[in-house]
């Protein structure tokens, strides 16, 4: 990438993976525009990932502003209590997609346009070991992030096809030390289904955004990343 300063959008900037994230590119030299849909923190752009009109204000706002956009990180999602395929209610699923999965392409077609006119741009999308290892308990998040990790690929193939110097890839989290892991206690019981015996960090999975967005992993594209301790092994 060129030594003009750098342009990132990290969605779901506001706590966990995405904050680590933000401080992770901002310590790399980005300039990062940190969105999220609930937070009233200073410097924080309120972005609805599910709204398209949300997607295209902030891209609009973006290209006007600061005329660039490196980077895409897609770290919004969201997990909802009573996810069994018994429980899961229609409210359930489509929120789950539509943030998940639906939230993620939007971002990326409108990410595209602005990045192909730079000549490049990375996006990573932030994914779920349970896209591979389904949970029963989760029947909507492992199937939307299942999805994305899909997603992820076509969009990769799309890319190398029509804007080669575009990149799309997906990592796949594992039990990461995050409040929204935080509200399927006890974190002691993930740690024991670890093989590493320990729960992951949102820094550990923000060093491998760090990766994927430099020069250094100019040659991977459509690749899926798992930083589970081990979990996916067994």
């Amino acid at each position: 990438m060129s030594d003009e300063v750098k342009v990132a959008i990290v969605t779901g900037a506001a706590s966990g993976i995405g904050r680590s994230c933000v401080d992770r590119l901002e310590r790399d030299g980005f300039r990062v525009v940190r969105c999220d849909l609930r937070s009233d923190d200073v410097g924080m752009v309120h972005l609805d990932v599910r709204r398209e009109n949300d997607w295209r204000s902030v891209l609009k706002t973006i290209e006007t502003r600061l005329g660039r956009l490196d980077v895409l990180v897609n770290a919004a999602g969201v997990s909802l209590e009573g996810d069994t395929v018994e429980s899961c209610s229609p409210e359930t699923w489509a929120t789950t997609f539509e943030t998940n999965a639906t939230g993620p392409m939007l971002g990326m077609k409108h990410s595209i346009p602005l990045m192909r006119r730079g000549g490049e741009g990375v996006i990573v999308n932030i994914g779920s070991i349970l896209a591979n290892v389904a949970d029963g308990e989760a029947a909507a998040y492992s199937a939307s992030k299942g999805a994305l990790c899909q997603l992820t690929k076509s969009v990769a193939l799309d890319m190398a096809r029509k804007s080669a110097r575009i990149r799309c890839n997906v990592i796949m989290p594992g039990y990461i030390s995050t409040p929204l892991l935080d509200r399927f206690p006890p974190a002691s019981a993930y740690a024991a289904r670890t093989p590493l015996a320990r729960l992951g960090t949102a820094g550990e999975v923000a060093a491998l955004v760090s990766y994927l967005c430099g020069d250094s992993a100019a040659a991977v594209t459509g690749a899926e990343f798992h930083v589970d301790g081990g979990y996916c092994a067994q």
